[in-house]
C-alpha cells in the first residue's frame, strides 16, 4: 500500500515527496498538467534567506537551504550560492540597510555584509558603481526553476521511487482514498498541494482562510552589454515588501517616500527583481495584483516601468526575449497554511511568494508531523 498520495507537483509537492520518500516511504504525486506548470516554474528561483522575517520564516529558509544544496548535488541542476546583491539607490536606502546591518542581522544571524566605496566598485568592474552601497547576502541561492523543477522530479523518480502521475487531475478526495482520471488509489496519508486552485478540491476548508491569488508580470531579457551577472539582484524597493526590512522605521520613511515621488511604483506594487539564467539571460520583475483570479491582461506600462528599473540598475540596456504572467496564492492567515481537514487528510498552501525560500523545509516538518515523528 502506498504510504503519501500528494496531490500538485509545484514546489510544496516536490518537497513532501522528497521528505516522505527518503524516510522510506512509498509516494504517489498527481498533477494535472504533463509537466509543472505553476508558480513553481514561473518564478526567479530566488531561495532567499536574507528577506525572510525574523521567527518562524527565517528559520524554514535557513533549513531549507541546505536541502536545496543537497538536491542540486544529488540530482544534478545549477544551483547559485554566492548570495545576492541589494542595492541601496537613495540615502535613504542606504540609511535603512545600515541599521539592518547594525541591529537585526546581528540580533537574529543573517549572514550579510554592507558594500559600499572600493568594495561596491569592484563588483563587476565596476558596473554597479552608480549606487550608493549593496546589501550582499550571503546565505541567498539562486537557482533556473524552469529547468531545476523537472531534473528534481527526474531525481525523485529514478532514485527514490516516487510514482509520478502527470496528466491526471484529481476529482476528489475521501480518508484514504482519491479519485482520478487514472484510478482510484489509496493511501495512509494524503497531501493536497494545490497552489493557488482553491476550487477543485477540498474547497470549503481553504476558503475559510480567505485567500486571494496574487498576479505578476514577468520578463526574460538579454543584457546589450557584456555582464556575465551571478548573483540574484534587488533594489531598496524591496525594502518596503520583505519582511526582514518593512517593519524598520527607515522603511515606514521609505515607504513614505516611495508613495510621495514614485506612486505608480506601489500602487502596482512593482519592486525589482534580477535572476540570472545558466544561458546567460536575466529573469526581470515584477509587478504583484491581488484578487480572487488572476486578470489575463497585462500591462505594457507596468512593463516598461520594470524594464527602466532594470537598465539603470544594471547601467546598460536590456533586450527582451519573452513575457508571462507568475502567479501564487496569497491572502491567508499567515505565509502559509498547513491544514488538517479529515483522519488522514491535509493541505499545504502558500500565501505568499516564498515557496521556493522556505518549501523544503516546511515540507520537512509537515512530513514529520504526519508520519508521528518527534519534529
Amino acid at each position: 500500500m502506498t504510504d503519501l498520495l500528494i496531490v500538485g507537483a509545484g514546489i510544496l509537492g516536490l518537497s513532501h515527496a522528497y521528505a516522505a520518500a527518503r524516510r522510506g516511504l512509498k509516494v504517489r504525486v498527481f498533477e494535472r498538467t504533463a509537466t509543472p506548470l505553476g508558480a513553481s516554474v514561473r518564478n526567479f528561483g530566488q531561495a532567499l534567506v536574507t528577506g525572510q522575517p525574523p521567527g518562524e520564516m527565517l528559520d524554514l529558509a535557513k533549513a531549507s537551504r541546505g536541502i536545496w544544496a543537497h538536491w542540486s548535488r544529488q540530482a544534478g541542476f545549477e544551483l547559485k550560492s554566492n548570495g545576492s546583491l541589494l542595492f541601496a539607490r537613495t540615502a535613504l536606502e542606504q540609511e535603512l540597510l545600515e541599521a539592518f546591518c547594525a541591529e537585526r542581522a546581528v540580533e537574529h544571524g543573517y549572514k550579510v555584509e554592507l558594500l559600499s566605496g572600493a568594495a561596491l566598485n569592484d563588483l563587476y568592474g565596476g558596473q554597479f558603481r552608480h549606487h550608493r552601497a549593496a546589501l550582499r547576502g550571503l546565505d541567498d541561492q539562486q537557482l533556473y526553476s524552469r529547468e531545476a523543477i523537472p531534473t528534481l522530479v527526474r531525481f525523485l523518480q529514478q532514485e527514490l521511487d516516487v510514482q509520478f502521475h502527470f496528466s491526471t487531475l484529481v476529482r476528489d478526495i475521501e480518508p484514504g482514498k482519491v479519485s482520478t482520471t487514472a484510478g482510484e488509489f489509496s493511501a495512509r496519508q494524503i497531501v493536497v498541494c494545490s497552489g493557488h486552485d482553491y476550487q477543485t478540491l477540498l474547497a470549503e476548508p481553504i476558503a475559510k482562510l480567505q485567500p486571494q491569488v496574487c498576479r505578476l508580470q514577468m520578463l526574460r531579457a538579454r543584457p546589450r552589454f557584456n555582464l556575465n551577472l551571478q548573483h540574484a539582484l534587488l533594489t531598496g524597493l524591496s525594502c518596503v515588501h520583505y519582511g526582514a526590512f518593512a517593519d524598520l522605521p527607515q522603511a515606514q520613511a521609505l515607504k513614505a517616500q516611495l508613495l510621495s515621488d514614485s506612486p505608480h511604483l506601489m500602487k502596482h506594487g512593482i519592486h525589482l527583481l534580477i535572476s540570472p539564467t545558466p544561458h546567460g539571460e536575466l529573469i526581470i520583475g515584477d509587478s504583484h495584483a491581488y484578487g480572487s483570479d488572476a486578470a489575463p491582461f497585462n500591462a505594457e506600462q507596468v512593463d516598461n516601468w520594470m524594464i527602466e528599473l532594470a537598465e539603470h540598475t544594471l547601467g546598460g540596456r536590456i533586450e527582451v526575449v519573452e513575457r508571462w504572467q507568475g502567479v501564487y496564492g496569497s491572502g491567508g492567515r499567515g505565509p502559509f497554511s498547513l491544514l488538517q481537514v479529515a483522519p488522514g487528510i491535509s493541505a499545504a498552501l502558500m500565501h505568499s511568494g516564498v515557496g521556493m525560500s522556505v518549501g523544503p523545509a516546511l515540507a520537512e516538518r509537515h512530513i514529520a508531523r504526519l508520519f508521528n515523528e518527534n519534529a
